[in-house]
């Protein structure tokens, strides 16, 4: 591990090293005492270490922390370097042209064949000529912009920004402590949170709600998502047909299609079955959001040791030759079209227990490590938990995903507020991400080292015994400190006194003081009645389907 720093301070770089991971073990500790009993702190130090020590064959390059003396570059860690990156991409583009992908959209694979790409049934074989094009034309950032038409998220390079998830089949509800089936009052809900919470800068929908008609429950996301929220949002349809729709409506929300192409304030997130499986839907989308000249999110799903190798060079390399094709068909239909790459997947699937898990230590990072090879936008993962309860392994796992995702750069991270892998959504966890977010962005934010800061002038003036609480410069500058509005950190009396209450109790305190007392901007009425429309004919389509 080394440390690569932008001053010319002359200090061994040995000492660097250990003040690096001290560091970082130091604040990772310290953030999780909210939720920590020491047996899973020494887990999440474990975690952490994995992550730290197990980078894809290391090398030299591999493992470093970046740090910047400014005040608002973050310090970045990297798993992988310039070369094991390079050797995955060789990899991917030997994955393409010598096995193929299976492509299942006739309009996609003509598109495909007629740029140079050769077809034996619905293989499709990719030559290397067509990805350095596609990757030559891919815009290095993907801008999203707030309902109001004021850039909200200009996701590239290391900039990061986080926001909920879609589709939870069960929700813990804040309220009762129970686990049950979401309605569509709780996408309301949940919307309305995320729009308040401070650190949370996109709206997912969360929940999968039973009480919408669920062949087109998406519809009736969108419109409560547009109806509750200015801040962008990622939406997820289980078809094409309700993306066009979401479109339609996110152009209604805006004034027309071209205010909405020029500033969009939406984007798709396309579920693709595997790296080397590209589903007609999926291809669908993706070529329906070039044509419009809108931002996507295409992530093909691979799990190591299911549907693709187990080790975590195999099953990479396999998921972002998937992720080349689409590149390649977004930039065939639109060069120029903006296209985020997956951030997560890279790795094992948990072969122990059969499931899905969001928190495993040796994915950590390796996808979003091949995003920032090829300069594209990083749709990742973090905030959320494989734990069924707010215990200490969510506060861990919560804490970790967040961080890694923050130090590796990802862009968009999504499925904050996530729990029991996927399948199951909680408030109260994303009301404690946005505090835990608060603390990791002031905590790898870099030091002002200003004239003003360093407070010379103040200092003489004070001398060795001299009063700063009362100085002017204090009240200037003290409320620069991050303060955590959901961790106890007052005396033991103090607490008692206030209730001896815990983190978990006191963040169904706040979202309930949210829900009672945040009142989102609302649509114009006529938009609003153009989205009652849109979606009833949607369902009179479903009424007529079923």
């Amino acid at each position: 591990m080394t440390i690569s720093k932008s001053s010319a301070v002359p200090l061994k770089r040995s000492w660097l090293t250990n003040r690096a991971r001290a560091s970082w073990h130091s604040s990772m500790v310290t953030a999780f005492q909210p939720f920590c009993l020491p047996k899973y702190s020494l887990r999440a130090v474990s975690f952490v270490k994995c992550v730290i020590n197990s980078g894809v064959r290391i090398t030299k390059e591999a493992s470093m922390i970046e740090t910047q003396g400014t005040g608002t570059t973050s310090a970045h860690y990297r798993r992988m370097g310039r070369g094991e990156c390079e050797k995955i991409h060789e990899a991917s583009l030997e994955i393409l042209w010598r096995t193929g992908i299976e492509v299942h959209d006739e309009k996609a694979m003509a598109l495909l064949v007629k740029a140079g790409a050769s077809a034996d049934g619905i293989r499709v074989r990719l030559p290397e000529h067509l990805v350095t094009k596609a990757l030559n034309t891919a815009p290095k950032t993907m801008t999203l912009y707030n309902r109001a038409g004021k850039v909200a998220m200009r996701a590239g390079g290391h900039a990061s920004h986080f926001g909920g998830g879609s589709d939870c089949l069960n929700i813990l509800d804040h309220r009762t402590g129970q686990r049950r089936r979401p309605v569509l009052k709780d996408v309301m809900e949940a919307t309305r949170l995320m729009d308040a919470l401070p650190e949370i800068d996109f709206v997912m929908s969360a929940f999968l709600p039973e009480d919408a008609d669920q062949q087109i429950y998406d519809r009736y996301q969108m419109e409560v998502m547009l109806n509750n929220t200015t801040k962008p949002i990622v939406f997820v349809t289980p078809d094409f047909e309700g993306c066009a729709a979401a479109v339609e409506m996110c152009e209604a929300a805006a004034g027309g299609v071209q205010s909405f192409r020029r500033r969009p304030f939406a984007t798709c997130y396309i579920n693709v079955t595997s790296g080397m499986t590209a589903n007609a839907e999926a291809l669908q989308k993706c070529m329906y959001l070039a044509e419009k000249g809108l931002p996507q999110l295409y992530i093909p799903l691979n799990a190591g040791g299911v549907n693709s190798p187990t080790t975590t060079a195999g099953c990479m390399a396999s998921m972002n030759a998937g992720t080349l094709l689409g590149i390649v068909l977004s930039q065939l239909v639109c060069p120029g079209a903006a296209v985020a790459v997956p951030g997560w997947n890279g790795g094992p699937y948990n072969l122990q227990t059969m499931v899905g898990n969001y928190v495993l230590a040796e994915e950590q990072g390796v996808a979003i490590e091949m995003g920032k090879y090829y300069n594209l936008p990083v749709f990742g993962l973090g905030g959320c938990t494989d734990s069924k309860v707010l215990d200490q392994q969510c506060g861990a796992e919560v804490m970790l995903s967040l961080m890694t995702s923050l130090l590796h750069g990802a862009n968009i991270v999504h499925d904050v507020g996530f729990m029991d892998a996927g399948m199951q959504g909680s408030m109260q966890i994303m009301a404690i991400a946005n505090d835990l977010l608060g603390f990791l962005r002031a905590s790898t934010r870099g030091v002002a080292v200003t004239d003003e800061a360093l407070a010379l002038d103040v200092i003489d003036e004070l001398g060795p015994s001299g009063d700063y609480l009362s100085h002017d410069h204090t009240m200037t500058h003290y409320r620069q400190t991050y303060y955590s509005k959901l961790a106890d950190k007052n005396p033991y009396s103090v607490w008692m006194e206030q209730g001896g209450t815990t983190m978990e109790q006191r963040a169904a305190a706040l979202v309930d003081e949210i829900l009672e007392s945040h009142t989102p901007e609302p649509l114009p009425a006529d938009v609003q009645r153009e989205l009652k429309k849109i979606v009833e004919r949607e369902q009179a389509w479903s009424d007529g389907k079923g």
